[in-house]
């Protein structure tokens, strides 16, 4: 069951902006406290990214990116999360323009990624901001770690098809983990191009918040902070679509 709770400030200021322009932006001390994660869960949590397979249907040719994939459904009424069967990633070629039209197949999510309470605290709490927005009850969450790698040979794109939608009602990216990388910059556009939020997740907890139904969003390259060593960008995609 979902725990009844009053709604926070967090919530209601989120609900507010994502019905106005589309876009929020939650810092990592908001959402800790809003989701119950203490910074010795989000270490625990992060550990999963180290697991990730290469993601093999790079369009660019880029070995930089590594992923798992699931899906949810999420009963806002009876606070049921039901793991879906796992199956193919798709997106068609007018949502994705590098990567759409075909069936991507990627290993399944792990049996300690979707047994942490993490996981559900920020699927749920997330979804209690979006169900404030539009009412809906039942929910459709694809859930995609990824690590987008980087070396002073190879520089890592987060969103190597650009500025996108994902075809989805609501699209978070939430921070997990930067480590010895810069640049990783999001920004989230009305489709007429106008800028609503431009903001570099940093902290574990900050989480980009967009309605995928009328905004873009896109992330810039990121490259090593020091040269001698590899770094990484690792974030937490969850795409909830209306049921």
């Amino acid at each position: 069951m979902i725990t009844a709770q009053p709604t926070s400030g967090v919530t209601l200021t989120a609900i507010k902006d994502l019905s106005d322009s589309g876009a929020h932006l939650v810092r990592h001390d908001d959402f800790s406290a809003l989701t119950g994660v203490r910074p010795a869960d989000w270490a625990r949590f992060a550990g999963n990214w180290e697991v990730l397979q290469r993601d093999p249907y790079m369009a660019d040719g880029g070995t930089y990116r590594y992923r798992r994939y699931g899906q949810f459904e999420l009963d806002m009424e009876t606070g049921d999360l039901t793991r879906l069967p796992h199956g193919p990633y798709r997106q068609e070629a007018d949502v994705n323009k590098l990567h759409g039209g075909v069936d991507r197949v990627y290993e399944p999510l792990t049996e300690a990624f979707v047994g942490d309470p993490v996981l559900r605290n920020v699927l749920v709490r997330s979804a209690e901001i979006f169900t404030g927005v539009d009412g809906t009850k039942k929910w459709n969450v694809k859930v995609t770690p990824v690590r987008t790698t980087t070396t002073k040979d190879q520089v890592g794109e987060p969103t190597p098809e650009g500025r996108h939608r994902d075809g989805v009602t609501f699209i978070t990216s939430l921070m997990i983990d930067r480590n010895n990388v810069t640049g990783g910059e999001s920004s989230v556009h009305t489709e007429d191009g106008e800028l609503l939020v431009t903001t570099t997740l940093r902290e574990p907890g900050d989480i980009l918040l967009g309605d995928d139904r009328r905004t873009f969003h896109g992330v810039t390259a990121v490259r090593p902070d020091d040269d001698g060593e590899p770094g990484h960008r690792d974030v937490l995609i969850m795409a909830f679509t209306s049921l």
